[in-house]
């Protein structure tokens, strides 16, 4: 594996905390084991985890039997990683920019692709990663994800009198037809794609604002480090009416998920 580089300026988010990933956002990989399914590894495979991290579904790959590798732009997920599936390759590389030494049979990716843009630099690296007649399947936030979540965000950002939202949104959130559209374009067939609503529940009693460290962390670091508090109390009053259900902070996940076939 290699790495052509290239301009970082729209780069995704690479300051991931795995320890907050792993002991607050455990839902990413957990949804994901249906992706997995929908892979359908086979042992002695060769599978690329696109956006592996901190490696979960990497090993769930691997107990089928596959030789895969994974993928990550954090290092400090990809060092995570390391730790928890000893035995399996992983390496730090960027998902628009990424070259390989030996095609692979599949390329995977779970809750990724919605930072990469733009978008068909990603789909020409899947493109070329694959032999004849690979798959790609994926799965990552569509049309109208976390519709609700934005909301909140952009309100309490306009209440501190920051009107940056739109320049600041950092994510790519297709329709079926723009994606499709895309792959096809380079040549894929696509098989499968489907656009479906997750309201996802969140952890703890702040679950809304380790959510917004986590994933959104282009929207707080506008705002000053003595307004967090104010800007967290408000975003959490105005999602209450819609987000808190049940005594649990969800989130307004929509997926698009897809199945894809280089021709061979």
């Amino acid at each position: 594996m290699s790495e052509n580089h290239s301009n970082d300026a729209d780069a995704p988010h690479k300051d991931w905390d795995p320890n907050l990933y792993q002991s607050r956002h455990a839902f990413v990989w957990k949804f994901g084991q249906d992706v997995v399914e929908l892979l359908a590894p086979r042992a002695r495979e060769r599978i690329l985890d696109l956006g592996c991290g901190t490696g979960q579904l990497t090993r769930t790959i691997a107990s089928a039997g596959a030789d895969v590798v994974g993928l990550d732009q954090s290092a400090e997920m990809v060092s995570e990683a390391r730790a928890n599936a000893p035995g399996i390759e992983f390496e730090v590389g960027d998902a628009r920019t990424f070259a390989v030494d030996a095609p692979f049979d599949a390329v995977f990716s779970n809750a990724v692709l919605h930072w990469v843009k733009p978008p068909a630099a990603a789909v020409e690296r899947v493109w070329l990663a694959l032999k004849p007649g690979g798959r790609f399947v994926a799965e990552f936030g569509g049309r109208g994800n976390v519709r609700l979540v934005c909301e909140a965000i952009r309100g309490a950002m306009q209440e501190l009198g920051l009107r940056t939202f739109d320049a600041l949104f950092p994510w790519y959130y297709p329709s079926i037809a723009e994606y499709a559209g895309e792959l096809e374009r380079r040549g894929f067939d696509v098989t499968f794609a489907t656009l479906f609503d997750r309201l996802t529940p969140l952890e703890g009693a702040e679950g809304t604002r380790n959510w917004v460290r986590m994933f959104g962390g282009a929207f707080l670091a506008a705002v000053p480090p003595e307004e967090h508090d104010r800007f967290f109390a408000a975003v959490e009053r105005l999602a209450r009416p819609t987000l808190f259900r049940n005594g649990e902070w969800h989130a307004d996940y929509r997926r698009l998920r897809v199945l894809a076939y280089k021709p061979g």
